[in-house]
């Protein structure tokens, strides 16, 4: 959509942003309303939309001469969408992969990125870094007692573990 630069016919089209600033939706217009001499006020209680909401559109047309979202300014991001779906798809088949891993996989492709970056484009994603709850560790001794016992205990009926459960209880 091109941006409105032009005389009083062009602002009839103009479209305002309301409450969902992500989307632009057509309403009627606050523009004509201000041009033909009202206040804020008035506006704002015209159209339902708080004053500061009206007088920001009306600041931002005056500026810029048009009502869309403009660019924002700010670096570009290093990591393309390429690279953050292969960054995704190797962290989900194997979630122990380290940062520094990952780097060296991208600089595979030819992005050369810093391992927080990668750890903070991964986070938005929805894949944090967590440490693994700890097991008790299960020593050679204790895998062997463990095996003997459930091959000793194999064929034994369920009233066994039945008393057993109430002895062990009480």
């Amino acid at each position: 959509m091109k941006p409105f630069r032009g005389g009083l016919a062009g602002v009839f089209w103009i479209i305002v942003l309301l409450q969902n600033p992500s989307s632009l939706q057509l309403e009627v217009t606050n523009l004509p309303i201000y041009l033909s001499g009202k206040g804020y006020k008035a506006i704002s209680k015209a159209l339902g939309l708080p004053r500061t909401t009206v007088r920001a559109i009306i600041y931002k047309w005056r500026k810029h001469g048009t009502v869309e979202n403009l660019p924002r300014s700010g670096r570009p991001t290093k990591i393309t969408p390429r690279a953050q779906r292969q960054l995704i798809q190797e962290v989900t088949k194997d979630p122990t992969t380290t940062s520094k891993e990952l780097q060296a996989s991208l600089a595979s492709v030819k992005v050369s990125v810093h391992d927080s970056t990668i750890r903070k484009r991964l986070g938005k994603n929805g894949l944090h870094g967590r440490v693994p709850r700890r097991k008790p560790l299960l020593s050679k001794k204790n895998i062997k007692a463990r095996l003997s016992f459930a091959r000793k205990h194999l064929d034994v009926f369920q009233d066994f573990w039945e008393n057993t459960l109430w002895n062990f209880l009480e």
